[in-house]
């Protein structure tokens, strides 16, 4: 049996039936991408210009074709982000994908998203555009760079705590999107995301809210830059690293964020209730044993610092 890089279901061909009906309830089969890896980075750069969402990662827009049961790439009014493995650093997609499904299961909001299979046999992955509604209309949205009046090259260049502030500032109900915000900061501590940095953070515009978007950019970096990765790519209390379970509850939850010692809690135990799941999609994942196995250490060491 096979395991559907979709859902993580045991499957009979490349995909089971529940990941293909996650991207849309008419598709009955998807073919692979019709480019490379490397035709895929080179389609990337070509393209670069006319996308709207660019970083370190090499991405492609592209549109769900389910009449013809594939993605087409496209240069604009793209559905979905694709993003072929990286040149430099192993199984990104692989990463990427599990640590969003993982988020998934602790309820903060992720896109429609997984894996598909490159010409070459490599996954790619894919998620679908959250700023977008129907077939026209653009939701607002901005990231906390825009806010913040940083650009890509200073996007590291800011504290968790002014953050905070930009929620206080622009959101319509900040205390709600404050414990968003909290869950989000635990998480990726939990699962050594070092690299949420002001545009991997963004605000939309929907139903005549201001609030935070649906989580993207999560995955585990640390275990892909080594030894020497910080814990947070904003400041938090003066440091990016050897935060404890002081600085991440009473100073940023109480203190900084304002939260009543309920909400913290609730919090807390969502979390705590959700990692044996992580450990289960950790197993169940595509990343390879040496990654599997160093995201396990990584989390039991994170999971023993918070709770």
């Amino acid at each position: 049996m096979n395991r559907c890089p979709i859902s993580y279901a045991e499957c009979e061909g490349k995909y089971s039936r529940v990941g293909l009906k996650t991207l849309s309830p008419k598709l009955s089969d998807l073919y692979d991408l019709e480019y490379s890896a490397d035709e895929q980075r080179l389609e990337a750069a070509r393209r670069s210009e006319r996308m709207s969402v660019q970083g370190v990662q090499p991405k492609i827009s592209a549109v769900l074709n389910i009449r013809e049961q594939k993605f087409d790439i496209v240069d604009i009014k793209g559905k979905y982000i694709i993003k072929p493995q990286h040149h430099i650093y192993p199984q990104l997609p692989e990463n990427e994908d599990l640590t969003m499904k993982m988020a998934a299961t602790c309820g903060i909001e992720t896109p429609v998203h997984g894996m598909i299979y490159s010409s070459d046999g490599s996954l790619s992955y894919f998620i679908k555009r959250f700023d977008r509604q129907g077939r026209t209309n653009k939701l607002a949205m901005e990231d906390f760079a825009q806010l913040a009046g940083e650009t890509r090259d200073t996007k590291y260049n800011y504290s968790t705590e002014k953050l905070i502030k930009l929620i206080d500032n622009f959101c319509t109900f900040p205390y709600l999107e404050k414990v968003k915000f909290y869950k989000r900061f635990l998480f990726n501590f939990l699962t050594g995301n070092e690299d949420m940095h002001l545009k991997n953070y963004s605000l939309l515009t929907r139903d005549d809210k201001i609030e935070l978007s649906p989580a993207y950019d999560f995955l585990n970096s640390s275990i892909v830059i080594g030894a020497d990765a910080e814990e947070s790519a904003l400041s938090l209390k003066g440091k990016k690293k050897n935060l404890n379970r002081e600085v991440l509850i009473n100073y940023l939850g109480k203190e900084r964020l304002s939260l009543n010692e309920t909400t913290i809690n609730n919090t807390i135990n969502e979390l705590n209730d959700a990692t044996p799941k992580w450990f289960v999609l950790l197993d169940d994942s595509f990343l390879n044993d040496e990654l599997k196995e160093k995201y396990h250490a990584l989390l039991i060491s994170r999971i023993d610092i918070l709770f």
